[in-house]
């Protein structure tokens, strides 16, 4: 028998992944569809560090030379500017930058639902790519005001990130968050 704690505790963290999922499907889906990713994101480490782009948005000008934070796209609000790495979902700082420990179980579920596919990369890595369902459903979620702003990051991202690979991503984090950057493994990015 389970108690309302144990239910509320089930509940939420079925919500939490749901918010985890839709946002990587929406990334997913802007990458694949932007010039100069082949149609895919291309791995893992490139999958963390633009969801780190994506989930520190008002950091994102900072990394990639081709975004500004005046870029409407980003919707960043005087909050986010003023408080970048306040943010709703931080992430770790891991070996190779920063990490979230759910990707696997998000990544896992959005396959075994059928959005997204996982196709060839470069190099022997995995690449993801949504399939014809996931693109509609990330269409579908464009277009709502939940999740518009969203979208919206995602491709401004997507688009100032063409032609770079995962450890391109990185190196320009480390070097230029270094501050950021520069703290224990395992340890919350705020």
């Amino acid at each position: 028998m389970t108690s309302a704690y144990d239910d509320l505790k089930l509940a939420l963290l079925r919500e939490d992944l749901a918010y985890h999922q839709a946002r990587v499907l929406l990334l997913v889906d802007a990458v694949s569809k932007a010039a100069g990713h082949a149609g895919k994101l291309d791995g893992l480490t490139k999958l963390a560090k633009l969801d780190f782009l994506l989930r520190y948005p008002a950091l994102a000008a900072q990394v990639l030379d081709d975004l500004s934070v005046s870029d409407r796209r980003l919707n960043l609000s005087p909050e986010e500017l003023a408080a970048p790495t306040d943010v709703e979902a931080p992430m770790v700082r891991y070996k190779y930058g920063p990490w979230d420990d759910r990707y696997y179980a998000v990544i896992g579920a959005l396959v075994g639902r059928g959005l997204l596919r996982y196709t060839k990369g470069r190099k022997g890595s995995v690449a993801l790519a949504p399939t014809k369902e996931g693109r509609r459903l990330a269409e579908q979620m464009s277009k709502t005001r939940d999740w518009r702003a969203l979208s919206e990051r995602s491709e401004a991202i997507a688009a100032a990130s063409a032609g770079k690979t995962g450890n391109a991503l990185k190196d320009l984090i480390y070097q230029r968050l270094e501050t950021l950057m520069d703290r224990p493994h395992r340890q919350v990015i705020k």
